[in-house]
């Protein structure tokens, strides 16, 4: 199986489950506990794209949205330039347009994965940093992706996800790229970017 933009897109699913009321300190049992439980999710919810694909989009939803720092990432993805040029109101509709755009690409897509497997490679650390990469490897029938997740604790002590590199390929780098371009190609009117702006699964 190739891995497209599309795939990496669902793999950021496959671990952005709801953040529970206590927050957990092993970022690895963390994102592990979630990876589970989203696996299950998509296995248990196969048909229901075919025959409601809008619940099917809004039961992703609940999963994906709590657990990514979408500001964050978001204001990375415009890059410094662009953030700093851009206005609050700018900002706001950029990181709303984008999570939007993520969460269509790879809902239409989870329902047509099989069955798979996520194993989660454990540090042996006790005491974590601010920043902290989990590892994880999604085992197919054909192949095994590794996955890296780059997560950062906020001030409650959750671990958010702020970046994600699936077989080599960083998608936070490739989507600042794509805002880049888009910025050349639209004379760096960052209203016709964010207008413009689809999360590309198909370069």
């Amino acid at each position: 199986m190739k891995v497209t933009m599309k795939s990496i897109l669902i793999l950021v699913g496959l671990i952005a489950l709801p953040v529970f009321t206590i927050a957990q300190t092993n970022p690895d049992n963390f994102l592990d506990d979630r990876a589970q439980e989203m696996v299950n999710v998509i296995v248990s919810n196969q048909s229901l794209y075919t025959s409601d694909p809008e619940q099917f989009k809004a039961k992703i939803n609940t999963i994906f949205e709590p657990m990514v720092d979408f500001r964050r990432v978001g204001a990375s993805v415009m890059g410094k330039k662009y953030y700093i040029a851009a206005t609050k109101d700018q900002r706001l509709r950029f990181i709303s347009v984008f999570k939007t755009s993520l969460l269509d690409t790879y809902s239409s897509t989870l329902a047509q994965w099989g069955d798979q497997t996520i194993e989660t490679n454990f540090s042996k650390k006790i005491v974590f940093n601010k920043t902290e990469d989990v590892n994880q490897s999604l085992i197919t029938s054909n192949n095994i992706y590794p996955i890296t997740y780059k997560v950062r604790s906020d001030s409650k002590g959750n671990w958010l996800i702020i970046n994600i590199i699936v077989n080599g390929v960083n998608l936070g780098l490739t989507f600042r790229n794509q805002f880049q371009a888009l910025a050349s190609e639209h004379n760096e009117n960052i209203d016709d970017i964010i207008n413009h702006w689809i999360s590309n699964a198909n370069f």
